[in-house]
This record gives C-alpha cells, structure tokens and sequence, in this order.
C-alpha cells in the first residue's frame, strides 16, 4: 500500500490515495483532537505508534474486517511467514505449561517467533521458551502498554516485543481481550491452542484465525479431561494435531535447524544414562543410581536442562529431553 510523506498528511491526501474508508478513519483521529499529545506521550516511554494510515502498518491487520486505525507497538512485529500464535488456558497443567515453553524454544531455534497476549498459563510458557531460543516473540496486550497486565509478567513484558491497539492508560478489562485476540490471530500465519476448555477464549482466536484462512492447530489432550475438550473438539472439527515442533514447523512450511551433537562426559553423562534407562525418575533416584550427593545431581540435571537435554516434569521428577 502506498504510504504518504508526512507533508501530505491533510485527510483529503489521505483518502485520495490510501481510499475512503482509511480516510474516515483518519479525520476520526483528527477529530479527538489529542493524536500530537498521545504521540509525544508514547515516544517518551519508547512506543511508536503507527497510523492505518501511514507505512509500517501491517499488512497482516489489513486483512481484518475493522482493523484498528491506530496501533502502539514497543519493539517490532515478527515477519508473517515466521510467525505463530500460541493460545491456551491461564489455568493451564503442569505438562501443558512444560510442554508449550519447551516447543517455541525449539521454535526459536528454526526461526519462528511466537506471537501471544502475555496471559497467565500456556501464553507465558509460549513467551518464555520462545525468548529463551533468542527470538523475538511478541506480546499482543487487552490494554495500553502502559498497563501491563498480569502484573506479574511486567519483568517478562521488559523483554519481549509489545503490540496494542487501546491508547495510553487504558487498563486491562474483560471486553477487550476479544479484540486482542483477533490481533494475535491476524499477525500468525498459524494458530497453535495448547490447552483450552470449550468455552476458553483461546477458542475465539482459533474462530478468527479461521475466519481469515489461517492454519489451526491444537494439542491433544486426555478424553474427558475439561482442560483439554476444547482442543480435543478443533482437532475432531478438522484442525492439525501437533505433538511436537515439528508439526507446527510443517505448518508453516519450515525445516527444523540441525542441531550440533553434544557430547557427555562425567556426571552429566551418567546422569544421562540413568534416566534412559529409568525413564522419568526423581532426583534423590537418580543421585543413588549414580553414587552422587542429591544436590550434585540437582545442579548437573539444570546444566542438561539448559542443554535440552533434561526435560523438569511434574511431581519434582525428571525425564529425557529432545
């Protein structure tokens, strides 16, 4: 789309070369009459805020029925073809939780990023291992990026990319994350749900990414198991199942980077061997099988970890990695 120089920006230039509807959304910002003020605002905390109207808008949130006439973006937007949403429950398990940090770190690693709405459970996950394979995931907010919420994710917030279309000091509020939630899809080429009930709002992002003819993809669960039903139905309703990395790097028509060989040796190496052999065992276990103190064992199993090696299960146990 064409983009015009700040010179041109009168609204009759705009609707005469970017069309009327991206017109009128324009004299409506004209119109509050604060655009210049929130503008200065949002540079002073690091925000760039980007007009429907003006180049650096994604093409992606064209696309949208109503796209937003004005976005907030702290960072930057991950390209679309290397992009993938990860939705879940705020109350997710254990296993979910692991398993969705485990796999975009993985993700990372074949140069996907991961685009999520920083909440509570499997969005949290999704961001952290996706960070800790060094790519750049990207947080999609219900509300201003002055008004991170959970709070508790603030610290994780400083790292990440940030993306909103409600204006400075909008606090977090039911009514909106339905609109962030047609952001996160709009922004992925495909549409992970890790974990989610029939009446989850990861649901209402999988519906829009559908909508706009995105892959959707979802993690099996156990039959019966409340958490798990609304994936269980998407994958009955014709979504992809996804049991590992490798299943989403197809969807998006990638390859998974090789890895380099790690060789073992000592502790490390043994430690190794013993959960091969025991399979997902405890570290008070494994330290007998090995002939070392339990607190050796816990500081080599977080070296393998590091390694993806060690895989940290429920109940303190722990399992072999990729």
């Amino acid at each position: 789309m064409l983009a015009l120089r700040k010179k041109d920006l009168s609204p009759e230039a705009v609707e005469e070369t970017l069309g009327r509807e991206i017109g009128a959304e324009y004299r409506k910002v004209l119109r509050q009459g604060r655009a210049e003020q929130e503008r200065e605002r949002a540079e002073g905390l690091g925000i760039r805020v980007i007009g429907l109207w003006e180049e650096g808008y994604p093409e992606a949130l064209r696309q949208l029925e109503s796209p937003p006439s004005v976005l907030y973006l702290r960072g930057s937007i991950p390209p679309f073809e290397r992009s993938l949403g990860v939705v879940g429950t705020r109350r997710a398990s254990a296993w979910a939780s692991d398993w969705a940090r485990k796999v975009a770190l993985e993700l990372a690693g074949a140069g996907v990023s991961v685009v999520s709405g920083l909440a509570r459970g499997i969005d949290t996950a999704a961001h952290q291992g996706n960070l800790e394979g060094g790519a750049d995931t990207l947080g999609v907010l219900g509300s201003a990026l002055d008004q991170i919420y959970p709070p508790e994710n603030r610290a994780l917030a400083q790292r990440m990319s940030l993306l909103s279309e409600f204006p400075l000091g909008t606090p977090p509020q039911a009514s909106l994350f339905p609109r962030r939630n047609r952001l996160i899809a709009a922004l992925a080429r495909s549409v992970l749900v890790v974990e989610a009930g029939v009446k989850s709002g990861s649901l209402i992002t999988a519906k829009f990414a559908l909508e706009l003819g995105r892959d959707v993809l979802a993690v099996p669960g156990r039959p019966g198991d409340p958490f798990s039903e609304g994936c269980n139905r998407l994958i009955q309703d014709g979504a992809g199942l996804v049991l590992g990395a490798e299943d989403v790097l197809g969807s998006l028509g990638l390859r998974a980077r090789p890895k380099p060989a790690l060789e073992l040796a000592g502790p490390e190496a043994a430690l190794h061997r013993a959960l091969l052999e025991l399979g997902a065992a405890l570290p008070d276990d494994l330290a007998q099988a090995v002939g070392l103190p339990p607190s050796e064992v816990l500081a080599h199993l977080t070296l393998l970890e590091l390694k993806g090696l060690v895989l940290a299960l429920p109940g303190g146990r722990y399992g072999v990695g990729a």
